[in-house]
């Protein structure tokens, strides 16, 4: 049985659980996304308690049990994580998979088709990144799921700080990709435009 613990940050800028041996960097985040991130990790920390479980329904078949919904005894009451209206993170876990939502802010229509774009790269390539699903939960930009076995074979602190060096890095791509978008489309009107000056 996993035993949740609380974290605290430590004045050299490392956070640190507390009962834990392992120190993480904190990243450079702003003051606001901070707090948010902190609570997604303590969140997706607690859910990722996961523990082998075969399936009720079929013998000799082991099913995440969050995405067959085949006994909802085992399934536990959905968490939402919001930072506002735009961004936000749906946490639903089962007792051996978690399924993890992510809501990308999206400013404008720029920001939408780039957001689409990005998540349909990578849920192309969703066998490469193993816990990725291919299709995000409806009303969500992209979606994870970590089962027992994944947790079995990867440190499960690493795959929490994944997950929030993924949300964190994906708001400064978007960013940079608009900022290319923008500067790209003042160039070609620049050029369009030479010919009539």
């Amino acid at each position: 049985m996993y035993r949740i613990s609380g974290a605290v940050e430590a004045k050299d800028g490392y956070k640190e659980s507390v009962g834990a041996k392992d120190q993480r960097p904190m990243h450079a985040t702003s003051q606001s996304l901070r707090p948010y991130l902190q609570c997604v990790r303590s969140s997706l920390t607690a859910a990722l308690s996961l523990s082998n479980f075969a399936s009720q329904a079929s013998e000799r078949h082991n099913v995440p049990e969050i995405e067959a919904a085949s006994s909802p005894e085992v399934i536990l009451n959905p968490l939402t994580v919001s930072r506002n209206e735009n961004e936000r993170v749906y946490i639903e876990p089962s007792i051996n998979s978690v399924r993890i939502s992510i809501k990308i802010k999206q400013a404008d229509e720029i920001e939408h088709i780039l957001v689409h774009k990005f998540t349909r790269f990578l849920t192309q390539r969703a066998e490469s990144f193993y816990i990725l699903r291919r299709k995000p939960v409806k009303g969500y930009d992209i979606s994870f799921l970590i089962t027992n076995f994944h947790t079995e074979e990867m440190l499960k602190h690493k795959l929490v700080d994944f997950i929030i060096q993924f949300m964190e890095e994906v708001d400064k791509e978007i960013s940079e990709m608009k900022l290319f978008l923008n500067a790209r489309a003042r160039f070609v009107a620049e050029s369009f435009l030479t010919p009539f000056d």
